[in-house]
């Protein structure tokens, strides 16, 4: 079976909290990218971010994509948090590939952080590789 490729956006990134969901079930790093320009992130509690895609003011955000083995997509999916789903991410290439996005329910009243461009900026939780 082909391979999955997910764009993530948060704690499932390398060397962050949720990693090793991602690893654990034959996640492999394939490369980092970036959203195209029409995508708004908030931070959900401080404990992970929320990304949608909007028409206008939205910011390149920026994103890891992964390889996930068909059978472990939905092991993977399921450890995620309420009020996260799939769905297409726009690439700045104008590629797309599944991603993780958050309903719109998840990010009322959160703190936006779109301005950071990304989740570790705005965590401070930079990779060394």
């Amino acid at each position: 079976m082909t391979p999955i490729l997910l764009a993530v956006n948060g704690t499932l990134m390398r060397g962050l909290e949720l990693n090793p969901n991602m690893t654990n079930v034959g996640g492999i790093f394939v490369r980092e990218d970036n959203t195209d320009a029409h995508y708004r992130l908030w931070s959900i509690n401080d404990r992970h971010p929320g990304m949608i895609r909007v028409q206008t003011g939205g910011a390149h955000i920026a994103l890891e994509i992964w390889q996930l083995p068909p059978a472990s997509f939905a092991q993977l999916l399921s450890s995620e948090p309420a009020g996260l789903s799939i769905g297409k991410v726009k690439l700045q290439d104008g590629s797309e590939v599944l991603g993780v996005l958050a309903e719109p329910w998840l990010v009322e009243g959160q703190k936006e952080i779109t301005e950071t461009g990304s989740w570790r900026r705005y965590t401070g939780h930079h990779h060394t590789v």
